[in-house]
């Protein structure tokens, strides 16, 4: 019966986590470093149902480099970005080795990032906490 119950938590837990307030922490806002070639550069990672950093901070009109990946596993998650008032569109797969994806942000806000991903009878990727906020400043 214990390891039935220790089971059951294992698999439940996780789904409940955001519902119960246990999701990662999100308040904390990664600046993207401006390197001397005049570009963004920030690295993104997915994996187990979280983004890290959850919260990325960019300027309006300055290109933007982030080198994201997910972390190594059978898992398959992507990195959706639809913001087109801003200019952005991201619909890239992640991969373990990390991809660039190149963009420009040319208006002010807060756009969500998530993965889209979902297994057919189970909760999203993104209902189950893989969600994240890029914040466009001055």
């Amino acid at each position: 019966m214990n390891r039935f119950l220790v089971l059951l938590c294992s698999l439940c837990l996780p789904a409940a986590a955001p519902l119960l307030g246990f999701a990662q922490d999100r308040q904390e806002a990664h600046v993207a470093k401006l390197d001397p070639d005049g570009v963004q550069r920030v690295r993104l990672e997915g994996g187990g149902y979280f983004f890290k950093p959850g919260h990325i901070v960019i300027k309006v009109n300055v290109p933007v480099e982030l080198l994201a990946s997910r972390e190594a596993g059978m898992v398959p998650h992507n990195l959706v970005i639809k913001a087109p008032e801003a200019g952005i569109s991201v619909d890239e797969e992640l991969a373990a080795d990390g991809k660039k994806i190149s963009f420009t942000a040319t208006a002010l806000g807060k756009y969500p990032f998530y993965c889209s991903k979902k297994l057919l009878f189970l909760a999203s990727h993104r209902e189950r906490g893989m969600h994240g906020v890029l914040e466009v400043v001055p």
